[in-house]
């Protein structure tokens, strides 16, 4: 840990919010400290107090008590919220769902509102069940239409396009009913890993269709236009289709629509149709949600490590309550239906991150039933301890507009319509330096790349701390388990060490269904988990996993079977079959000859500005239109800087000629900074490296062509399980993906 401005933050913290979350200015420089970060943040939603009759010294007490809560790391609130309050931004929501109605009008204006939202930082969900199926009648033209899977890759090209201006990608669920005549191509749309890399897909499964797939009989699909049967699907046939899938590539997940909206607290306000990508906020048309996480980790009691400190825990859950309803007032909303729906119901997300963390303090295996019942402990003190916040807020500021035949109507006054919500906390978990959300451990020992390439050893604190205890803490022994990332295979490691430092694959699918069960009783909302499964898993493994989670009421699922993406990276070494990475023995493996060069090759020359001056980058392809080499020329500069690039532009040709994915070089290079930055059509460049890399990055983009087996941008690589960012390996988790080294997410 690091103390900086009075904050204890690990280097991996400070790197994360200098590349995510300090104010910069319009050279990319960083004009703000962590400090003033969590100022600002306090301040701003603090400030909301002043519009429920209350002092300038009362709110200055409140902001002061907010910004103890955020720098203790004992909550942060979501991503949008540090990024943009008391910034002119200021949207401070992650989460929207934007409604898609049976006509060209409602669709363009959903996907021009999308881009709206991915722009000031959030997450988009839609439902495609209200479109007409593919060979419908058109009425207005009387031509056919071509399905809800055509126009989701209009949205998936507008969200490409937005990038969330560098610092969240734009992110969307896609949900469509599982009596949708399009649902088998729906299933099928994601079976290439170029496709819709912008969407997470999940299909809506009905009481009907489970009742069907339990009876094992067909069910009914439903022309949403006419509303007539236009089908007869055996369910279990159905079913199977989406498991195999689940298994093949981790999509789709399945949300168990029924069972959401049998908690809908404002059923008359609307049905609920879909969630947020990750698929833990369920919400109804133009709502949005604000979410924050509470750290476990830090509630463990100080004098006991065997118990929970219940009384901060009661501190910090009321205090995030308020914090959390103040954010609805003080944000800034991307449209004003949003806006409208939000403020008419006034849910808000508290969820936990640092749970492994706790257990491991208090000594309880993940994959036990102490585990369980600790979970379902805990969830529901918070369940209670935020409900009863929100009628203290209720009794002072009035209920939330929507109250009037809602669920609460006549039996219970709060302020939210709903209070709980289990979300992923990839980057938020990397601030607070502990494991994330109600995951278990990745890995005990793992390899982190720094942004110079710099191989470091990174290991699990309270592993340390417990193996100097215990005396067979060895550098060495830390390395080989960074090979490895779980500790079950070592004996020099005690058994009862063993249980307690359980990692994801160590953990069986149906332990992960049972603490995922546990904590959704106590969630208003839904948990976002991944249930993790080894290479080895079966298809039947999967049907057995999303049975078992229906049976324990869990609202949806998503699954992860290691390397079932192809060209996975694996940060703990592993090959698919789960062992390590063999040595190649071949010697004709082991040599890779550059492609020649041939008589004829065509290319361009791009201008770069650096802070050492112009910088001409000429990038040539060959015959067959394969990247094949790049050369530099410093202008009027010279000395290093010119030495240096063309040495880069001869390894880079070198790379490009072995077949090398530009991708991969791109990342490597990519936000390399040196002491002179620079500004460039509208862009920072950071160095020569830096403008090598995005010339490089541009060029690849127009002529859209790899090296042979490449993808076609940066999200593509994100799915194969390699950063690009920074190149380091992506983790599956809470439904989504983070690479630990950088903070990249795909969701936010």
């Amino acid at each position: 840990m690091k103390v900086l401005d009075g904050l204890s933050l690990t280097q991996n913290a400070i790197k994360v919010l200098e590349k995510r979350y300090l104010k910069k200015n319009e050279e990319g420089k960083i004009v703000e400290t962590p400090h003033e970060l969590f100022k600002r943040v306090a301040k701003s939603i603090a400030s909301a107090d002043l519009h429920y009759g209350k002092t300038e010294t009362e709110v200055n007490a409140l902001e002061s008590s907010f910004y103890e809560t955020i720098t203790s790391l004992n909550f942060l609130p979501n991503s949008p919220t540090l990024m943009n309050a008391g910034r002119r931004l200021g949207q401070l929501s992650a989460c929207f769902v934007l409604p898609i109605d049976d006509s060209m009008e409602s669709i363009f204006d959903a996907v021009k509102n999308a881009a709206i939202i991915h722009k000031s930082g959030g997450g988009t969900g839609f439902s495609f069940s209200r479109l007409r199926p593919s060979g419908d009648v058109v009425g207005s033209t009387k031509g056919v239409s071509s399905g809800p899977i055509s126009f989701m890759t209009v949205f998936d090209t507008a969200t490409e396009a937005v990038k969330q201006g560098g610092t969240r990608r734009g992110a969307n669920m896609g949900l469509l009913r599982v009596d949708h005549p399009d649902i088998i191509s729906f299933i099928t749309c994601k079976n290439e890993n170029t496709k819709l890399n912008n969407f997470n897909i999940s299909v809506g499964l009905t009481e009907e269709f489970m009742k069907a797939l339990s009876e094992d009989r067909q069910y009914d699909l439903l022309n949403p236009r006419t509303h007539k049967i236009t089908q007869r699907l055996k369910a279990k046939e159905v079913f199977d289709l989406i498991v195999h899938h689940a298994w093949e590539n981790g999509e789709p997940g399945i949300v168990f629509l029924d069972r959401v909206n049998e908690s809908n607290p404002t059923p008359k306000t609307g049905a609920i149709e879909s969630t947020n990508p990750c698929g833990e906020q369920p919400l109804l048309p133009y709502e949005s949600c604000n979410l924050g996480s509470i750290n476990l980790a830090n509630h463990a009691a100080r004098n006991s490590e065997a118990d929970v400190d219940w009384q901060k825990l009661r501190d910090t859950v009321w205090k995030a309550v308020h914090f959390l309803d103040n954010v609805i007032d003080v944000n800034k909303y991307p449209l004003k239906k949003i806006e409208e729906m939000t403020k008419a119901n006034r849910k808000i997300g508290l969820g936990v991150m640092g749970w492994a963390d706790l257990l491991i303090q208090m000594g309880i295996p993940y994959n036990s039933e102490r585990a369980v019942g600790l979970a379902e402990e805990v969830m529901g003190f918070i369940q209670a301890e935020g409900k009863k916040a929100s009628e203290a807020l209720a009794e002072e500021r009035g209920v939330f507009q929507n109250y009037e035949g809602s669920i609460y109507d006549g039996k219970l006054r709060v302020r939210n319509a709903t209070v709980t919500t289990i979300a992923p906390t990839g980057t938020l978990s990397i601030i607070s330096g502990c494991s994330s959300g109600i995951e278990p451990l990745f890995a005990v020992s793992y390899v982190r790349t720094v942004m110079e390439g710099t191989k470091l050893i990174e290991v699990n604190p309270y592993f340390e701390r417990v193996a100097k205890e215990r005396g067979f803490w060895n550098r060495e022994l830390m390395e080989k388990i960074a090979e490895k990332g779980t500790i079950k295979d070592f004996q020099e490691i005690p058994d009862d060490v063993k249980a307690v430092f359980v990692t994801a694959h160590d953990i069986t699918p149906e332990e992960h269904i049972r603490i995922q069960a546990a904590f959704q009783k106590y969630v208003d909302n839904a948990v976002s988990k991944t249930v993790n499964f080894s290479h080895e898993a079966a298809p039947k493994d999967v049907e057995d996993v999303y049975l078992l989670a229906y049976k324990l009421g869990c609202k949806g699922v998503t699954v992860y079977r290691d390397g079932s993406r192809e060209k996975q990276v694996l940060s703990t070494g592993k090959s698919k079959e789960g062992s390590q990475q063999p040595a190649v023995d071949s010697q004709a493996a082991q040599k890779i000859v550059p492609r020649k060069r041939p008589e004829l090759i065509k290319g361009s020359t791009r201008l770069m500005k650096t802070g050492c001056g112009n910088i001409y980058i000429t990038i040539n392809e060959d015959e067959k239109g394969h990247l094949f080499e790049l050369f530099t020329s410093m202008g009027k500069a010279g000395g290093c800087a010119s030495s240096q690039s063309e040495a880069l532009g001869r390894l880079i040709s070198l790379a490009l000629r072995s077949n090398i994915e530009p991708e991969a070089i791109t990342s490597q290079l990519k936000g390399v900074r040196c002491h002179q930055p620079a500004w460039h059509s509208g862009g920072q460049i950071f160095s020569c490296s830096d403008a090598i890399a995005k010339a490089l990055e541009k060029y690849h983009h127009v002529c859209d062509k790899g090296n042979g087996n490449g993808h076609k941008d940066a999200s593509a690589i994100m799915l194969i399980g390699a950063c690009p960012e920074c190149g380091g390996a992506v983790e599956h988790e809470s439904g989504c993906a983070i690479c630990h080294n950088c903070g990249f997410t795909k969701c936010g």
